[in-house]
């Protein structure tokens, strides 16, 4: 896909807030001025309302996820986890329950993914543990609070995926299937950690216009947060730094959707 005007994102939406509420604030805006926001860790910890740094110790469950078995281009460069996710709110769009769901495939149609679409993907589910952390409970239900600000509603159905992508083979490719959108309302992209990589750069772009942004999440628990109605995006390939030693990128995806899960026709 061709896009002109594709200019780096610079430090005007990075910066951090020092209060819950001013973090909410600065995303909302963001998201409705634009369509996305990124955030530094400490504005995501205050906007989630959970201590800088505690999410440190969930990186661990990242370290043995599964082999994606589904990878179409032959590539072996992804490994992942998945579970699902009914987040209620009350009118003021306060979250107080997150009710998980029994493991479920993951399914796009090829309108919105043109190499996957249309598969019925079934994956490992999340570890109960990652689930049961106070910190994981508090980013699903953080991050839903903001967008329920930008289209009110009383329940998200969210996905959530953790993925490694990796260099064994050389290079690993965190989006395979190109630009694109994932067919819900908003998307929040968590970086968990980075080691010894080049590349994903991400890249984020009007759904209907020629205008981008480039940046580079590098920053443990750093995010991008998406109107996923209103942008495409992509992440570009990752090599490691080091021939002789492969490198990694870890993420926890989250997707939110009003009006139900995706299931496939029938």
């Amino acid at each position: 896909m061709t896009r002109l005007g594709l200019r780096t994102l610079g430090a005007q939406l990075t910066a951090g807030c020092s209060s819950p509420a001013g973090a909410a604030d600065m995303a909302s805006q963001s998201l409705s001025e634009q369509g996305f926001c990124m955030l530094q860790p400490d504005a995501l910890a205050k906007l989630c309302e959970v201590p800088t740094g505690a999410c440190a110790a969930a990186a661990s469950f990242w370290e043995a996820l599964p082999p994606d078995g589904y990878l179409r281009d032959g590539g072996h460069y992804r490994s992942r986890r998945h579970g699902s996710f009914i987040q209620h709110l009350d009118a003021s769009g306060a979250a107080p329950d997150l009710e998980q769901m029994p493991q479920r495939a993951h399914y796009q149609p090829s309108t919105f993914n043109a190499l996957h679409g249309g598969l019925v993907r079934w994956y490992p589910p999340l570890d109960g543990q990652l689930v049961a952390m106070p910190c994981f409970r508090a980013l699903v239900t953080g991050l839903g609070r903001v967008f329920a600000r930008q289209r009110p509603v009383r329940q998200w159905f969210v996905e959530a995926h953790q993925f490694r992508i990796d260099t064994h083979g050389g290079v690993g490719r965190p989006t395979p299937e190109g630009a694109h959108r994932d067919g819900v309302d908003f998307v929040g992209v968590v970086l968990v950690q980075r080691h010894g990589i080049r590349g994903a750069e991400t890249r984020v772009f009007e759904l209907d216009g020629p205008y981008g942004v480039r940046f580079t999440l590098d920053q443990p628990w750093s995010a991008l947060l998406m109107d996923d109605t209103r942008v495409i995006h992509e992440t570009t390939p990752i090599t490691p730094i080091n021939a002789d030693a492969s490198g990694w990128r870890d993420t926890l995806v989250l997707t939110y959707r009003a009006t139900g899960f995706m299931d496939p026709p029938g």
